[in-house]
């Protein structure tokens, strides 16, 4: 879908026009995947640990050290645990923000607060959300800031997370904390099977697209009305169809009987949902128990079925899209907000007890996503959800699609319970 404001802004009597009155410029952002930071500043803010991780890491990626102006700045912060060594990092930022390229990178690397040793760091680690959060929203000119927590020893599996933060592919995910462990990656699988509910439109159709990129074999689940679409797009891809309602009594059997045929899963992406809205007070009791059965129910029944019939491979990946509204709430949206909040609080349950037989589970919340769906919003509140974030315009399917591959990259195996918003760090929720 286009936007018309987007463009208008960026060309030459549009760029002046709302310069002169003040109103918002936003870059357009380049989401192409294959595009990797070329050059990055590496700072350390106080004696960090992980400088020579770093160094090999973006050897490995590919992204040569260098001096402003650069692509990306990395900050190690791990050795920031004082109100007086916070001075270090305020340097740093203040010194070198300017020099990061439109549609940069940043990324700063802490200690997980839940391990600080005592009250000052605990502070100060989780300070760093603050900051961060706000640091992303002065940057602007498309730059991408997340922080990443680390355990406070050991090596983090750091390579598929910067591979990601550092790619195109990580260009409408801003504002983040994100969490990863020490866990070893195993070799990357390219004839992975994977299972995507939702499929065939959307950011399913585009979930697929990433997957079967990668040599993956996607099995596209949508409802029967779709079946046409879904062979269309298994035969392009290469993959398969499966085309059943996922709340009807059989369905969790019978996507166990497909797995087994296929020797199991290795990842299973739940964005099968819809909407229902209505205030509480006007709605039926069928838009609450559908929404609530086909966003929240039928997941964590499919899920239970393959675990329990084996059929989830060891070191497979579980990720769900949850939403915004899940996380902020939204007028007319009760049972679609409870639903999206309930998936989080399943898949926070869901990593530990996985975390044994070496699966992660993780979710996805999406903010404003450019879609059919969004494109039927009433101009105003389009336009609001367009530009009510920190890189001042909406998102695209393939930006939660290529968020959805990084959780599930073999890689990956180091992060397991966390939430990561693609909503270009919105201005709605925590």
């Amino acid at each position: 879908m286009s936007d018309r404001y987007l463009d208008f802004a960026n060309s030459g009597i549009g760029h002046w026009l709302t310069g002169a009155l003040g109103l918002p410029q936003p870059v357009p952002i380049d989401r192409d995947p294959a595009r990797m930071a070329a050059a990055a500043l590496v700072a350390d803010a106080g004696g960090g640990r992980l400088g020579g991780l770093v160094t090999r890491t973006l050897e490995k990626l590919g992204v040569a050290h260098a001096v402003a102006p650069v692509d990306a700045l990395i900050v190690d912060a791990t050795g920031c645990a004082t109100v007086a060594a916070t001075e270090a990092l305020y340097r740093i930022f203040h010194e070198n923000l300017r020099g990061v390229r439109p549609n940069g990178r940043i990324v700063l690397l802490a200690h997980d607060p839940d391990q600080a040793p005592d009250e000052e760091a605990a502070a100060i680690w989780r300070g760093l959300e603050g900051f961060l959060r706000s640091l992303a929203k002065e940057a602007r000119r498309a730059i991408a800031a997340q922080l990443v927590y680390v355990p406070v020893a050991g090596d983090p599996a750091l390579e598929s997370t910067l591979g990601f933060l550092l790619s195109g592919r990580s260009a409408y995910v801003s504002g983040q904390a994100i969490r990863v462990g020490t866990a070893v990656a195993g070799a990357a699988d390219l004839q992975r099977t994977v299972l995507v509910t939702g499929a065939s439109r959307g950011i399913g159709a585009a979930i697929v697209d990433s997957f079967a990129r990668t040599g993956a074999h996607v099995v596209g689940l949508d409802m029967p009305g779709a079946q046409e679409a879904l062979a269309e797009q298994a035969a392009r891809l290469g993959g398969s169809a499966l085309a059943l309602d996922i709340t009807a009594p059989d369905a969790a059997g019978r996507i166990v009987e497909d797995a087994r045929a296929r020797g199991g899963y290795d990842v299973i992406v739940h964005n099968a949902g819809i909407t229902r809205d209505k205030t509480i007070a006007r709605m039926e009791a069928d838009r609450w128990n559908t929404v609530m059965e086909v966003n929240l129910a039928a997941p964590m029944r499919v899920t239970a079925a393959l675990l329990a019939a084996g059929q989830i491979r060891r070191g497979g990946r579980i990720v769900a899209v949850s939403s915004l509204s899940g996380i902020a709430g939204n007028v007319g949206q009760t049972n679609y907000a409870f639903s999206k909040a309930g998936v989080i609080g399943w898949i926070r349950r869901l990593a530990r007890e996985l975390a044994p037989a070496g699966i992660t589970a993780n979710a996805v919340a999406p903010g404003f996503i450019e879609t059919q769906m969004t494109a039927a919003v009433p101009f105003t509140i389009r336009e609001a959800g367009r530009r009510m974030n920190s890189l001042g315009q909406g998102g695209q399917p393939e930006d939660v699609a290529e968020t959805i591959l990084w959780l599930a990259d073999p890689g990956s195996a180091g992060i397991s319970g966390e939430v990561v918003r693609v909503c270009g760090q919105s201005l709605l929720g925590a």
